[in-house]
């Protein structure tokens, strides 16, 4: 299942939002199509560079810390990224206010990256260590994690793949969103039990992307929000 959008207005245009969006896509089209092995090996985030147990390919991890946040491996993971930032993006803007919504979001990006990099260090072997982490989706699920608190009864339709059946249902955000994360934790669970390594989907980065989102989100959050439409 996937979301198409949402009903819930928002006040101001998101700017930052949509800016996030187009940074995202530029960044893919222009710098990391051209060669994109080069792209990863110079931006792209490796934990192992924390505990220097591998040379440094790129630029050093306090700076692809930020930079592999707007890098993505291929043009469905970076479709997908922006859809959800789309949608429910938009109103956590409206909710935080421009300045401190970005804040927010570089800094879920952040502690998701931690998550991740702490799991890795913990359970994969040198070759797991090494492997390039790059994408959106630890900011965003922090940003979904906020949505959940501050718009648990919005209603998302949300697009349904059965088999061969495609149908359309609108269903409560907090169903969505707690259908997404409950499946986060499985994975988790998953990989703590079978850790990959050759790479994989950094499922770590999202669960400390929500975590981040769930504990951060009334701190940031200014009074007064959009309500859903009726």
């Amino acid at each position: 299942m996937f979301p198409i959008r949402d009903n819930v207005p928002t006040r101001h245009f998101p700017v930052v939002t949509v800016a996030l969006i187009v940074v995202n896509a530029l960044v893919y089209f222009l710098y990391q199509l051209p060669d994109l092995q080069a792209s990863v090996d110079q931006l792209a985030y490796h934990p192992c560079e924390v505990e220097r147990s591998c040379p440094v390919v790129g630029e050093n991890w306090p700076v692809t810390v930020l930079t592999s946040m707007f890098m993505h491996a291929d043009l469905l993971h970076l479709g997908g990224n922006m859809l959800f930032l789309w949608i429910f993006g938009n109103n956590v803007e409206d909710a935080m206010g421009r300045l401190r919504y970005l804040v927010f979001y570089l800094l879920a990006g952040a502690a998701a990256t931690a998550a991740q990099t702490v799991v890795t260090l913990e359970t994969a072997d040198a070759a797991g260590t090494a492997v390039a982490n790059l994408g959106a989706s630890g900011a965003v699920s922090g940003v979904l994690g906020a949505y959940f608190l501050l718009f648990p009864r919005a209603r998302v339709l949300t697009a349904f793949l059965i088999v061969v059946l495609f149908f359309l249902r609108e269903v409560p955000a907090f169903l969505f969103l707690g259908i997404y994360f409950l499946f986060q934790a499985w994975e988790a669970n998953f990989q703590l039990r079978n850790p990959p390594q050759g790479g994989g989907v950094a499922v770590f980065a999202h669960v400390g992307g929500i975590a981040f989102g769930l504990l951060a989100v009334f701190l940031f959050r200014r009074r007064g929000r959009p309500r859903p439409a009726s």
